[in-house]
Formats: structure tokens, C-alpha cells, sequence
């Protein structure tokens, strides 16, 4: 089996990364800096370095815009990685 998460487009981009000028340069230049920020090496340095307050305000600030932006399947499918997920409905 494969990796699932594809970090694709960081690798790819050769645009300006800066914040301000565009809406269009803003979305690239966010997608650029949280691929870079989630990078395995990068984590192993910095996570032990936050504080508990601040896992939890990240932990907490990126669940609420995923909650607020992705509905249930695109959550399961996008970030979760299920496979097969069928919003559970009831009887």
C-alpha cells in the first residue's frame, strides 16, 4: 500500500510566497507554508518545544476550520483517508 498524504504541491510551486497581494498569492503561499510547517523533520523539533496551552489552541483552531469548512465525508475522505465513508444516518 502507498502513502496517503501527498505533500505534492510545495514541491512543485515556483511562485512568490507572500501574503497580501491576491487572494489567488494568499491561498498558494498558505498552501506553501503549511506543507512546509508540516514537514516530519520540522514537527520533531518543534512539537516538544510548544507548550500544552499551545497544543491545544492548535489542535483546537484547526479542528474548528475543518469543522466549519468540510462537511462530514470530505473530512473522512480528505483528511481522515478513509476509504469508503458513508455519512452515518439513522434508521
Amino acid at each position: 500500500m502507498g502513502t496517503k498524504h501527498t505533500h505534492r504541491f510545495v514541491e512543485t510551486y515556483d511562485g512568490m510566497v507572500a501574503f497580501g497581494f491576491s487572494r489567488d498569492l494568499d491561498e498558494k503561499s498558505l498552501m506553501v507554508y503549511l506543507q512546509k510547517f508540516s514537514d516530519d523533520d520540522l514537527m520533531h523539533i518543534l512539537i516538544p518545544r510548544l507548550s500544552d496551552r499551545e497544543i491545544t489552541e492548535l489542535f483546537d483552531m484547526l479542528s474548528n476550520l475543518m469543522r466549519k469548512h468540510l462537511t462530514d465525508n470530505e473530512y473522512h475522505t480528505h483528511f481522515l483517508k478513509e476509504e469508503a465513508h458513508l455519512a452515518s444516518t439513522p434508521p
